[in-house]
């Protein structure tokens, strides 16, 4: 080539990296995160401002990739709002109290040493320092905040709040305390709620078959006559360490009781059951003897004795009761009203001792055994009490056999719980369960499922124990005189309150016991006796689900959105919606009027993700070492290293070089995940999102190198409009999916745009014009377009990309930041638009068609090696010559080379039967179908010579140029 033509072109000049800088990232996050925050709390209008309303994490601990999910999804929303044109508030909260603060602040055995006082310093100095370290840790996600207005449930503000919420409820009789069985953990030494258990369907307990003597109190059953032995009824338990609290025995009365000989004795089985039992008792080659049979309902008669109440027993009741299934057991059912939900609610109405002999550790007391308290005293329930029960019973167990079952667990432990009748605090659930349930009716819940999930929670339950007995927490405000009866009303809340303003919380552990300033000058005087009246500080603490639960009292009304994993059905979203309807509902009222007027629910969007799973599915956790965090993400730590060009000095081996894209690969990994299912992280899902990320950086290096002043003024060509029309229709898909918070359908959506559209059709199809030509097109516009379908999932990018973009572009003020535009603002002046829209649109399907043809046919040439560049063909397309379709063809005749990248395109209106195209060397066909005809696109050898500069086949001799490139650059370049 005797002359050279690059220095005619117009090549893309740009200093956009091709992957992040690692100095300037903290200056990026900086500026689009936390100055972001405040530009739009400062430029968006005030009236309508969007809440999302945190939930507060736990303050114990590194953060974990769930922890980051949670964030980027908020934040996202949150960004959404903004180019809506919205304010929005988010302030970040954190979960403070609670046992797991506490073990990890004291431990547990040292714990048992300490003062209260003590152990709420070291608690709340550990919780202070875990929320600076993971709020540090979320600012590197670049998630946008009202950080310096940060609460936590230990700010003396939130604790007063919860303390009036509290009362207010007390007010309204909806908290009481009952003795009565409830879920406890002896590892934690607490009570717990339901929201606290998780179950292990792997627990094996010691179960066993337990026979009770009869009396038949003077009653005769007919065929019993010669028996010379006792009846006794068979029981069978798979917690036999429940049996010293026995009160009862329940049967159904619908069932036939079969009374079976066991030697000179008899059995009480369930004819049901009576194979079953057999079975266990005598094998499967020995049937058993009836000797008679009897309806439940004459059972109810009969009574009783437990020989573990020794010499001082007494008669027990047999009664009926509907949970007596023949599913399992004996039919007959052991009745211990201190230790099952059930067996309270039933012998209840019956009047019936509520015994619970374990102290708050899970060991027997000396009352589980009376006649020898050392026999049971001090031995676990859960390791070897059943032992001990069984050995205690002797020749009353009949067998004994190891049972696979599902068993509640402590879920911060991961230790088997109980259930034990304490003295607890209970708020009263089913008193406002229809209000709390119609309050749902009005919110949207994403996905539509956990409406039903979070309903039957509320349905399932009727009381929410609220009491938890550690020295971390919120005191729940109760005074007790000395014979332990609980004082608390309105008055002494409130004049307790005013106590903890003077003093701080921590005075209620930390003052003498008998301190008269906490008691309320109502309670103060003199009993019968003429003795003053003592009284000392309940130690129970608030369960912390009423802790966080209480968040929406910081609100002045509803949130918009509340968000947080599925898990929350039971927890927070639950206590949080009760605590409202509690203080909010007007009992006189009727539920539907009292929701509609105040809004019950303190949210107007509940939204829940799952959780993450490593790469093999299975759930993170610390048992399997499998915990990812967000920081290896960032980092790239979890992918290959990238491989460097670089040699070592001195024979040392290369460096390693992470391929760490940040922030945004984290976040492209929240938002490209179906986040209502659990989401899977590792190596092969953060293999594709980096290749999205560094496509995304491919395009914005080309549009930020690429794009010139000049081409605003530029007229637009047929593609630029198709162009245009594309981006739109993706900006308003991409839109609608961001707003219904189908994240992962907008970043589908987008990435086909990009891919299809932007990509492969018109850079593709512009480069010519751009590089050779006038450098026109509307770059510009999809450069706007990108960042603004961008800038709620990688706004790290988009201040990057924003820092590089040209400097004509810099010194123009009129053009917005793109974090700042609003999202359905035009891209582009319309008055520029000058092709008929809808004409357009009705003809770009063919349009395409026939480009699909053409690279089909083009690609086929190319694997027969018959051409290389697209450039380096002619196409002919046959078209039927009396169809809409030459119509639409013929109009576009002198755009289609430039649209479809060929050196020249040449219609004929014969079929596409013609063979004969005059050449001869060779030819790919490709047919298409429009509007149910078929239509020929041809790939031929190009007509003419190469031309040096544009590289079009449309020179008239090799090394000459083309007429265009001649006239453009004349004899500038030598």
């Amino acid at each position: 080539m005797s002359k050279s033509w690059a220095l005619t072109l117009k090549l893309p000049k740009s200093t956009f990296p091709p992957r992040p800088q690692p100095q300037r990232r903290d200056e990026y996050i900086q500026r689009c995160a936390d100055d972001f925050y405040k530009w739009q709390a400062a430029n968006r209008p005030a009236d309508g401002t969007f809440v999302l309303h945190d939930g507060p994490p736990y303050a114990n601990g590194s953060l974990h990739a769930g922890h980051a999910l949670n964030k980027i999804l908020k934040d996202i929303i949150l960004r959404v709002k903004v180019q809506q044109g919205r304010r929005v508030s988010y302030i970040p909260g954190w979960d403070c109290h609670g046992l797991p603060i506490e073990l990890k602040a004291v431990g547990a055995a040292a714990g048992k040493r300490m003062s209260a006082g003590a152990i709420r310093k070291a608690a709340r100095a550990l919780a202070s320092k875990t929320i600076m370290e993971q709020m540090k840790s979320f600012r590197t996600y670049a998630v946008m905040s009202d950080w310096d207005r940060r609460w936590t449930t230990m700010d003396p503000e939130y604790e007063m709040r919860q303390l009036r919420l509290f009362q207010k409820m007390i007010g309204r009789g909806l908290v009481y305390r009952r003795y009565k069985p409830v879920y406890w953990s002896p590892s934690s030494g607490t009570a717990l709620a339901e929201a606290e258990l998780e179950y292990s369907e792997n627990h094996i307990s010691k179960a066993a078959y337990v026979k009770f003597p009869v009396s038949l109190d003077g009653h005769a059953i007919s065929g019993m006559e010669h028996l010379t032995g006792s009846l006794y009824a068979v029981i069978w338990t798979t917690t036999p360490w429940t049996l010293p609290a026995n009160q009862a025995v329940a049967v159904h009365e619908d069932f036939t009781y079969h009374i079976v000989r066991s030697g000179d004795d008899a059995l009480l089985v369930a004819e049901g059951c009576l194979a079953r039992v057999a079975k266990v008792l005598w094998g499967e080659e020995t049937a058993p003897e009836i000797i008679a049979s009897v309806k439940g309902t004459q059972l109810t008669r009969f009574t009783y004795t437990s020989v573990l109440e020794g010499r001082k027993a007494n008669l027990r009741p047999i009664f009926h009761a509907p949970f007596v299934t023949a599913e399992s057991g004996s039919g007959l059912v052991h009745i211990a009203p201190g230790h099952g939900f059930d067996d309270y609610l039933v012998s209840r109405s019956l009047g019936l001792p509520v015994s619970a002999p374990v102290d708050n550790d899970g060991l027997f007391t000396e009352d589980a055994y009376p006649d020898n308290p050392e026999k049971l005293r001090g031995i676990s329930v859960l390791q070897g009490g059943s032992d001990a029960v069984l050995k205690l019973l002797g020749d009353h167990v009949l067998d004994v056999h190891n049972y696979k079952h599902k068993y509640p667990y402590d879920w911060r432990t991961k230790q088997p719980i109980i259930i034990r009748a304490t003295a607890q605090w209970f708020a009263d659930v089913g008193i406002i369960k229809q209000e709390a349930l119609a309050a749902l009716d009005q919110v949207r819940f994403v996905p539509e499922a956990g409406k039903n999930r979070l309903e039957s929670f509320i349905k399932g339950r009727s009381e929410w124990c609220i009491s938890r007995q550690r020295a971390w927490g919120v005191p729940i405000p109760a005074l007790y005189t000395s014979n332990g009866e609980a004082v608390m009303t309105e008055e002494s809340i409130d004049h307790i309150i005013s106590v903890i303003k003077k003093r701080g919380i921590d005075a209620w552990w930390t003052d003498a016991p008998n301190d008269p300033a906490w008691i309320h000058p109502s309670l103060l005087g003199r009993n019968d006796q003429g003795t003053p009246l003592e009284y000392t500080r309940g130690k129970d603490t608030m369960d912390v689900w009423f802790d966080s639960g209480s968040s929406w009292t910081q609100m002045d009304g509803q949130a918009d959105v509340y968000l947080e994993g599925s898990d929350q059905h039971r927890g927070w979203f639950q206590s949080s919606l009760l605590t409202r309807v509690a203080a909010m509902v007007n009992q006189n009222a009727t539920s539907a009027s009292t929701t509609t007027a105040l809004g019950l629910s303190p949210f107007k969007t509940l939204i829940t993700h799952g959780f993450t799973l490593d790469q093999d599915g299975k759930k993170m956790s610390k048992s399997l070492g499998n915990i990812v965090s967000a920081d290896q993400v960032m980092d790239g730590s979890l992918l290959p290293s990238l491989k460097t060009k670089k040699k070592a000095k001195d024979g040392a081996n290369a460096p390693v070089i992470k391929d760490a894209l940040g922030p945004d690969a984290l976040r492209l990994w929240v938002i490209s995940s179906e986040y209502t299912r659990d989401i899977v992280l590792g190596e092969p899902v953060l293999k594709a999102i980096h290749q999205s990320l560094i496509k995304y950086r491919v395009i914005i290096k080309m549009l930020t190198g690429s794009m010139h002043k000049s081409a605003r003024t530029s007229p637009l060509t047929t593609l630029d409009h198709i162009a245009i029309f594309q981006l739109r229709d993706a900006m308003e898909e991409v839109g609608k999916h961001y707003d219904n918070y189908d994240f992962n359908k907008a970043f589908s959506s987008l990435n086909r745009w990009i891919t299809n559209d932007l990509s492969a059709f018109y850079i593709e199809a512009l480069k010519d014009r751009l590089y050779c030509v006038d450098g026109g097109g509307v770059l510009e516009p999809i450069f706007m377009g990108v960042l603004r379908m961008l800038a709620p999932i990688t706004p790290v990018l988009v201040e990057e990309a924003w820092d590089h973009r040209p400097a004509w572009m810099k010194e123009d003020p009129s053009v917005l930041h793109p974090l700042h535009q609003l999202y359905n603002s035009p891209v582009i002046d319309p008055s520029r638009l000058t092709l008929d829209e809808l004409e357009l649109r009705a003809d770009m399907p063919t349009l395409m068609k026939a480009h699909a043809a053409i690279k089909l046919a083009a690609e086929t040439a190319r694997e027969n090696k018959a051409m290389g560049s697209s450039l380096q063909c002619s196409v002919v397309l046959a078209v039927p010559k009396d169809s809409k379709s030459f119509e639409l063809f013929k109009k576009y005749k002198d755009d289609l080379a430039d649209m479809f990248v060929v050196s020249s395109v040449e219609l004929i209106g014969e079929g596409p039967s013609v063979e004969n195209l005059g050449v001869d060397v060779w030819r790919y066909d490709q047919t298409f179908e429009v509007d149910g005809l078929e239509l020929k696109a041809s790939v031929l050898p190009p007509k003419q010579a190469k031309c040096p500069r544009c590289y079009r086949y449309v020179a008239p001799e090799p090394e000459v140029l083309c007429g265009r490139c001649e006239h453009l650059v004349g004899e500038a370049v030598e």
